[in-house]
């Protein structure tokens, strides 16, 4: 480091971990870089209510610069990082390179398909705004032709829905296509019933949500059928195509087939040519430094690290926040002559998950909430965490007014929407 200068930290990602380490510096004497691909900061749990037309895009997404423009010491740059340069100590992003004293990787996670690449084009799954907007246009198209279809079978697979993963995000995607179907849209048809639409939950494990408490876990479930969701568990699926998806022998046939079911890292190992687990995750001790690079650190969902009982920690946003604010924390004890001894420490401070409406459940470390208290906990905690205090009150009012009329404000097909149905496709390629 350049000890005449003011140490210069960049941050790569604007997520959960990059943003509240950058904010966590904000009265630090460092320089700090975020670089981010997107000029926004994005609340991700709420993606999936952006697909089913719950919200509008901009109330769950906020302008980076408009979230630090307070912060004299940030400068933020638009775009994507395509190598690490640890021995320069460069970020490279095409014909730039930004120099780092120290660097934090937030870089996140994308979909997996353990192998099947090719399912992505039938089954997408929600990380971003364009993912979420575009599930949205599937699922409300999905109805728009069922409305125009004469043959009751293929009019069957139109209305068919199948969510492929049974944690948090599809059991939340599952419970609010029912509520959009059986409610929002209900009576806004003439030829089809929407509360006849089939949607389906796949999950390969034994039970959902398997990282909350199996009474939980079973209480979850009994809503989603209560909501009229078929939970098929210890299914895996086999297939995925044009026509629908396969789970052993059977098939399902669906033309709005959603992915929840894994994640993959974004390069961070690769770029630093570090060991990484299955999903692509750099392996880090719990100082969340890379290996043989002390100056760089990686949290959020591209790092593999060890909670205190020796199981990894979960990908989910408050790691990433925690992680961000200890990475910053040691930065700042660093420069200052005081090096941070204890390692990483996360506060799981509970678990939570929405159904639909007036159902969720909390875990709160055994403290366990159910039904419209759960609900009321997980709408609570939400709101508190999202960014803006115009998106908390946009959001809380949505809530409200869906509450108590049951509609759907953003039930917008935005795009183009004169490409064929890929079952109509495949009909043509057949004849």
């Amino acid at each position: 480091m350049n000890a005449t200068k003011r140490p210069r930290v960049v941050i790569i990602g604007a997520g959960f971990g990059g943003l509240t380490a950058a904010k966590a510096l904000k009265n630090a004497p460092v320089d700090v870089t975020l670089i981010d691909r997107r000029n926004h900061h994005l609340f991700q749990p709420l993606l999936y209510q952006v697909a089913t037309a719950g919200l509008a895009p901009n109330q769950i997404a906020t302008p980076i610069r408009a979230i630090v423009r307070q912060q004299k010491n940030v400068r933020v740059e638009l775009g994507t990082v395509e190598a690490i340069d640890p021995a320069q100590r460069h970020v490279v992003l095409g014909d730039r390179h930004v120099p780092y004293d120290y660097l934090i990787v937030a870089t996140g996670a994308r979909h997996a398909y353990f192998g099947h690449d090719d399912w992505e084009r039938f089954a997408p799954g929600l990380k971003t705004l364009e993912d979420a907007t575009e599930q949205r246009k599937r699922i409300l198209l999905a109805f728009e032709r069922a409305e125009l279809e004469p043959d009751p079978a293929e009019r069957a697979a139109l209305t068919t829905f199948v969510v492929i993963g049974g944690g948090p995000t599809g059991v939340e995607t599952a419970g609010a296509i029912a509520e959009l179907a059986n409610k929002a849209l209900a009576r806004d048809y003439r030829r089809i019933d929407p509360k006849s639409a089939r949607i389906i939950l796949v999950e390969a494990a034994p039970r959902i949500l398997g990282n909350f408490p199996p009474d939980l876990s079973e209480h979850a479930r009994r809503a989603l059928e209560k909501l009229g969701v078929e939970v098929r568990i210890g299914n895996a699926v086999t297939k995925v195509d044009e026509t629908g998806v396969t789970l052993g022998g059977e098939h399902i046939g669906s033309r709005c087939v959603i992915w929840a079911a894994g994640v993959q890292s974004s390069p961070a190992a690769r770029w630093l040519s570090l060991p990484a687990d299955r999903a692509g995750r750099a392996i880090i001790g719990g100082d969340l430094r890379a290996p043989h690079h002390p100056n760089i650190f990686i949290i959020g969902d591209c790092a593999a690290v060890n909670g205190a009982d020796g199981k990894q920690l979960p990908g989910v946003a408050p790691v990433a926040k925690q992680q961000g604010d200890y990475a910053a924390r040691v930065i700042k004890a660093e420069f200052e002559g005081n090096p941070l001894a204890e390692p990483f420490g996360y506060i799981d401070y509970g678990n939570l998950a929405t159904v639909g409406r007036k159902a969720a459940v909390a875990d709160f470390r055994g403290f366990h909430l159910k039904g419209f208290i759960g609900w009321f906990v997980w709408s609570a905690a939400h709101i508190y965490y999202l960014i803006g205090f115009k998106n908390r009150i946009a959001v809380a009012l949505d809530w409200v007014w869906s509450y108590l009329t049951f509609e759907r404000g953003a039930r917008l097909i935005t795009g183009d929407i004169t490409d064929e149905a890929p079952a109509a496709t495949a009909k043509r390629d057949a004849a």
